[in-house]
């Protein structure tokens, strides 16, 4: 990730955890979005803990280079010979000079949201593949999440979660441009679609999806809090409710994650 701004969630033993549920509960239908084929070489811009790499790197049969800051998500990152994790930023990755151009598909999820010139990562990573090569970016519109029926004080609660990304220089609507991101890095856009991820409470895996909602916003609560956008009392009724909101057997989250794909002219 880039060095400024700062990582919105933090890197705390909680948020990792967050990361691996999210991966399990996404990464099956990432894979089946970005068709990679046998002997793909790829480099994972912001790969995290490596889950989904890995995962993209097995599907290739070939070995994966992923680029992360963070060293506590190295540290705790998957561990194989598929994988060359390396410490550096997205924005100016640590890439050998015989290493640009020569990659099949460059791949970004969850980092431009987090990132203050998300545009300067999309052309490091349309820079990195070969001509013909494809440039993926997966990333959140934090507008288009739902929860229905609505529990009391959430609407109030994503809102404010929404505005703790622009305090510091994030944008939590970046997945609407990431089509834009790719032709003005000077990719030609070839796709636009969603990744779904949602559910109900008769879905096996809603657990999962309650748990990673809930902590990712009492995670952000001290930047809620402290940055004035809402108050504690607020927050912890509106987290306390949104529990008890989901153990209605009518329940259900409606998301998606934007994703685009490009190609290096």
């Amino acid at each position: 990730m880039s060095a400024e701004p700062a990582y919105l969630h933090g890197t705390s033993p909680a948020e990792q955890d967050r990361l691996s549920l999210l991966n399990r509960l996404l990464n099956d239908a990432a894979l089946r979005e970005l068709s990679i084929q046998p002997g793909d070489s790829i480099v994972d811009f912001g790969c995290g803990l490596g889950q989904l790499s890995l995962e993209m790197a097995r599907a290739a049969g070939s070995r994966l280079l992923g680029i992360e800051r963070s060293a506590e998500q190295l540290a705790r990152a998957e561990k194989h010979e598929l994988l060359d994790l390396r410490q550096g930023d997205v924005a100016d990755p640590p890439l050998r000079a015989e290493e640009w151009g020569r990659f099949d598909l460059a791949h970004a999820r969850f980092v431009l949201e987090h990132v203050g010139d998300p545009l300067r990562v999309v052309r490091q990573m349309v820079r990195a593949v070969k001509r013909g090569g494809r440039v993926v970016l997966q990333d959140d519109d934090h507008d288009v999440f739902r929860c229905w029926p609505e529990p009391p004080g959430f609407a109030a609660l994503w809102r404010a979660f929404q505005r703790s990304y622009d305090r510091i220089g994030c944008d939590p609507f970046i997945g609407r441009r990431l089509v834009s991101l790719l032709h003005e890095a000077g990719a030609a856009p070839v796709r636009s679609t969603w990744i779904y991820f949602g559910s109900c409470a008769g879905e096996r895996k809603w657990p999962g999806f309650v748990e990673n909602i809930h902590s990712q916003l009492a995670g952000a609560r001290p930047a809620l809090v402290e940055g004035g956008l809402l108050g504690a009392v607020e927050v912890d009724r509106a987290l306390e409710a949104f529990l008890s909101w989901a153990r209605r057997p009518e329940a259900a989250i409606w998301y998606a994650t934007c994703f685009a794909e490009g190609a290096r002219r």
